[in-house]
């Protein structure tokens, strides 16, 4: 380990307020190791996708579902918001902030289409009818977010500008994104399904006999079904799957990357790595509390990362991820 390295690494870490964080937004711990203008790009697009996100979320956490009118001026809400952002336009001081950010780092556009069409989705839905179609909407759910994050970990500087990553940024963020979502929706399900949010398909609740009214018991601290331990077994063989996908990946594009961004998505996949080993489909309860590590666990769990960072990655040829 680089001594004078791993310094910096902890100083960063030791400035983190891990007790302040709410949600575990694992992408704004994972940027913090950047440096300081593109760990602000990270924070402005965050901050704007997760208040369209939560504007359809609590509407529906409060209403229950959303009504005909509701649903179109929603709708109309995001299809203006996309289009703002492709044609760079302002009307806001933080709306020209997030134009500026996109203009600057060059953000790609397919990311927001992405989270637009999903979100547009969430307005006129409550779930979905296949395993197909919620990876249908996770694309837009969390690829995109994730693209954006793997974006700014593979822009290059050149005379004091930016330049775009010399990969495949949709492919590379795949795997990881799609791992963390799966994990993320078993660890949510009380705190979702409390809100009225679901994320399992209607056909995979069919097959292991699983209601509405069993998920709500479950909820409000009802027993376990059985049904839903195979659900939970079929989501984790699932993560695992893309978990090994992950681990390509990073072995990948690490060559590509300066050592913080490597390092950053190192941190984010041990993060979910360390709430997927916390689920336990044959004996674990699936509460908020049993599968949301503490504050203290998340900073032990970076802390481990940082000091067991390989600061040499093996050169990489012929990548599957070059464009």
């Amino acid at each position: 380990m680089n001594h004078q390295k791993a310094d910096l690494y902890l100083e960063i870490l030791h400035s983190i307020d891990f007790q302040k964080i709410k949600d575990h937004p694992n992408i704004l711990i994972a940027a913090a190791f950047w440096d300081a203008e593109r760990y602000g790009a990270a924070c402005t697009a965050y901050k704007f996708m997760r208040s369209v996100d939560d504007l359809i979320d609590n509407y529906k956490a409060e209403h229950n579902s959303i009504g005909k009118t509701e649903q179109a001026g929603f709708e109309t809400c995001v299809r203006d918001w996309l289009e703002r952002i492709k044609n760079r336009e302002d009307q806001t001081p933080e709306e020209d902030m997030l134009t500026a950010t996109w203009k600057k780092f060059l953000m790609p556009d397919w990311p927001v289409e992405s989270f637009a069409r999903s979100m547009i989705y969430d307005i006129h839905h409550n779930g979905f009818p296949t395993f197909k179609d919620f990876l249908e909407y996770a694309e837009g759910a969390c690829v995109a977010p994730a693209g954006i994050f793997v974006h700014l970990c593979g822009l290059r500087e050149e005379n004091g500008h930016y330049l775009p990553p010399v990969f495949d940024v949709r492919r590379a963020a795949r795997p990881c994104a799609v791992f963390s979502y799966l994990v993320h929706i078993i660890r949510d399900f009380q705190k979702d399904r409390l809100n009225h949010l679901n994320y399992f398909p209607a056909r995979l609740l069919e097959k292991y006999n699983l209601s509405a009214d069993i998920l709500d018991d479950m909820a409000h601290g009802g027993p376990v079904a059985p049904g839903f331990r195979s659900l939970v077994r079929f989501y984790m063989d699932q993560a695992d799957k893309y978990r090994e996908e992950t681990r390509d990946m990073i072995r990948e594009i690490s060559p590509l990357l300066d050592e913080r961004y490597r390092l950053s998505l190192s941190i984010i996949f041990d993060l979910y790595q360390m709430v997927y080993n916390r689920i336990d489909p044959e004996n674990g309860i699936f509460t908020t509390e049993a599968l949301n590590p503490t504050a203290d666990q998340v900073r032990s769990r970076v802390l481990m990362t940082v000091e067991s960072f390989d600061y040499n990655p093996m050169k990489t040829k012929g990548s599957a991820f070059l464009k």
